[in-house]
């Protein structure tokens, strides 16, 4: 892969990142109202402000994400049918190092959301409740979410100067 004009690999995960409608390994289903609802506060409180950091692993008996443990920031998410699919930067930080170099090292990472709400049986299933919110999408080894594997792809940026004479920054991606 190129690197950036200061020399730097910019490593992404993409895949998804999410599964409404479909029971996970928890035995939970996330109802896809349910999961709408919560992945678009989570878009418009954290992922449009570039606040959304998660974390190698779930941490135990802690719902909000500690900046200090970072390893990635979710940049996109997106719903298509029942999958949310998204983008995820791998930080230069001493955990996104270690996220870095299981995936550069072949390792196949998953990911799950964090969050807080309740649950519901019915029938002999768990539905998750409405009041769900997402706090967290952390990068891990085995995935509640069938089918949340991710790939790991290397961007370079490109300057580019518009015709207004501003200098912007054009991402291109390298599998």
């Amino acid at each position: 892969p190129e690197s950036t004009t200061d020399g730097k690999k910019q490593l992404f995960i993409t895949g998804i990142f999410a599964q409404a409608e479909k029971k996970n390994r928890n035995g939970r289903i996330y109802p896809k109202q349910v999961l709408d609802k919560s992945i678009n506060e989570y878009i418009a409180n954290y992922v449009d402000k570039r606040r959304a950091l998660s974390e190698i692993s779930h941490p135990e008996n802690r719902p909000q994400v500690k900046p200090e443990l970072a390893s990635h920031l979710i940049t996109e998410l997106k719903f298509t049918g029942n999958d949310v699919y998204g983008k995820a930067k791998v930080l230069d930080t001493p955990q996104g190092q270690v996220l870095a170099g299981l995936l550069n090292g072949g390792v196949k990472m998953g990911v799950s959301t964090r969050g807080l709400g309740t649950v519901a049986e019915r029938a002999g299933t768990t539905f998750v409740n409405s009041d769900y919110v997402i706090m967290a999408i952390d990068a891990v080894a085995d995935p509640s979410g069938v089918d949340c594997f991710v790939d790991a792809i290397n961007e370079s940026c490109d300057w580019l100067i518009t015709d207004d004479g501003k200098i912007v920054e054009q991402m291109r991606n390298q599998i």
